[in-house]
């Protein structure tokens, strides 16, 4: 029954994530370059602000995350409904061909299927040793431990399937927008490397931080996703016009936990990426 109600929904996250996924734009360059990359992270705004939104639709769903609603009669009864989601759309995905895309890293890769569709060439712009890096079981913990709590009010309305649908989206973009570190360090490098060889052959992650950390840069980011989440989150009403400095605005998604989201949680981690992939860069 379980296992039913996993793939009675798995279509349609698969038809979600190709419109969230790392594809690139129609004619836009596959140069990396920092301006590319900008453009990209600032896209993967939208994808996560729309994502979250879409997960507080639901409350938090409790059984959805414990093993012991699948009951223990079954063989994923190590498993919660969402790790048995995740684990069989990605298997899913991955012979759609969705992993082919270096940009997108599953959560269960022991679980990938081989692809049933033609590869496509995509452009190889990352530096062979140090492309491995990979943080999705420290996405994994976060985003049910600390950060679910914060965008999901208490409750059970037993919609868990199109909860955990909310979640892999959710879970997606965040992991694309945080392993796209990988391709920010990448492009930083090669503009300027006599900037980072030093501290990356002494392996000193301190100053390799430092150089990667502009605080103004980021302040605006987080002010962006911040409006982003005002803007994104509102009812919108014919012949009414909003008043963005209402207070009493009631927002999808609460503004404040988008911020310190980015704030706290996604620019570190991928500035911790990328500190991570130049210290494998000259390998």
């Amino acid at each position: 029954m379980a296992s039913r109600l996993v793939f009675s929904v798995c279509w349609f996250v698969l038809l979600l994530s190709s419109v969230c996924g790392g594809r690139r734009l129609r004619g836009e360059s596959t140069a990396l370059t920092l301006e590319s990359v900008r453009k990209f992270l600032t896209r993967e705004e939208d994808s996560i602000v729309f994502s979250l939104i879409e997960r507080a639709k639901y409350p938090r769903n409790a059984p959805a995350y414990d093993p012991s609603y699948l009951g223990r009669a079954t063989k994923f009864h190590a498993l919660s409904l969402v790790d048995l989601f995740v684990r069989e759309t990605e298997a899913v995905q991955a012979k759609d061909g969705r992993y082919q895309n270096p940009v997108e890293i599953p959560f269960f890769p022991k679980h990938m299927t081989l692809t049933s569709v033609p590869p496509y060439n995509f452009p190889n712009e990352l530096h062979a040793a140090a492309a491995s890096v990979n943080v999705s079981n420290t996405i994994w913990r976060k985003y049910f431990d600390e950060w679910l709590p914060q965008i999901t009010s208490q409750g059970d309305d037993g919609n868990y399937a199109p909860t955990a649908a909310a979640d892999l989206v959710c879970l997606q973009a965040l992991s694309r927008r945080i392993h796209y570190g990988r391709y920010v360090a990448e492009a930083k490098y090669r503009e300027a490397p006599q900037d980072y060889n030093t501290a990356i052959r002494a392996k000193d992650r301190d100053a390799l931080m430092k150089l990667l950390t502009f605080e103004s840069q980021e302040d605006a980011v987080k002010r962006r996703v911040e409006e982003k989440a005002k803007v994104f989150g509102q009812d919108v009403t014919l012949g009414k016009r909003v008043d963005d400095s209402s207070n009493a605005t009631n927002y999808k998604v609460d503004p404040v936990v988008v911020y310190r989201l980015y704030g706290d949680w996604v620019i570190p981690m991928t500035k911790m990426v990328q500190v991570e992939y130049l210290l494998r860069r000259l390998d």
